[in-house]
């Protein structure tokens, strides 16, 4: 650590760790900086030094940079329990439709809806409303040519989910058609509670 950092206040380690705790979001390191008033540079080296930590500790959470923030969140190998105790019985699964559009939209990006839709050879505007209920998927620009359509990429809840930093850190495939195994690392990120699921227009 640097020397501003071998006498930084105790208190400000616990203030940190108190935050975290009860974001529901991972929070920028511009924010904790501002709120604990001090260097962005000692917010992230902190981070660092606090994750090593809890890592060589073997607690059962991590903390984590991902979606250009920091959070704490359960341990990987321990996803079995934590399924279990959350997951079971109320999972909404997105369909591999869904999982599909979602793989070309992130692979892709930015994508129109034509261009979506020539890939899939299929419609995709339903599971396209139904990604961007979720804020898996948004509007990010339009296109330059005719027409101006709109273009469509991932959001950073979509890196959230994954518990990935950015889309550069999404596995990497030959094609942008997902195989099995893509398809269920994603479906695994994506599982919702059936308090997420929008209620049916009547």
């Amino acid at each position: 650590m640097t020397d501003n950092e071998s006498t930084l206040d105790p208190e400000i380690v616990r203030a940190l760790e108190a935050i975290l705790l009860v974001a529901m979001e991972p929070v920028a390191p511009a924010l904790l900086a501002q709120l604990l008033e001090i260097s962005q540079t000692l917010v992230e080296e902190l981070c660092e030094r606090l994750a090593a930590t809890y890592e060589a500790a073997g607690h059962g959470f991590q903390l984590v940079k991902v979606a250009g923030g920091f959070r704490f969140q359960s341990h990987p190998d321990l996803a079995p329990y934590v399924e279990r105790f959350v997951l079971d019985g109320q999972q909404s699964r997105v369909s591999s439709a869904a999982l599909e559009t979602l793989a070309i939209i992130a692979y892709k990006q930015p994508l129109s809806r034509s261009q979506i839709a020539a890939i899939r050879g299929v419609d995709p505007e339903a599971v396209m409303r139904t990604l961007q209920a979720r804020g898996y998927i948004t509007e990010v620009e339009r296109d330059d040519g005719p027409g101006q359509a709109v273009m469509f990429g991932t959001t950073p809840l979509f890196l959230e989910r994954l518990g990935i930093a950015s889309i550069d850190h999404l596995p990497s495939i030959a094609d942008f058609i997902p195989d099995a195994s893509v398809v269920e690392a994603l479906e695994q990120g994506l599982r919702i509670t059936t308090d997420d699921v929008p209620a049916p227009e009547a």
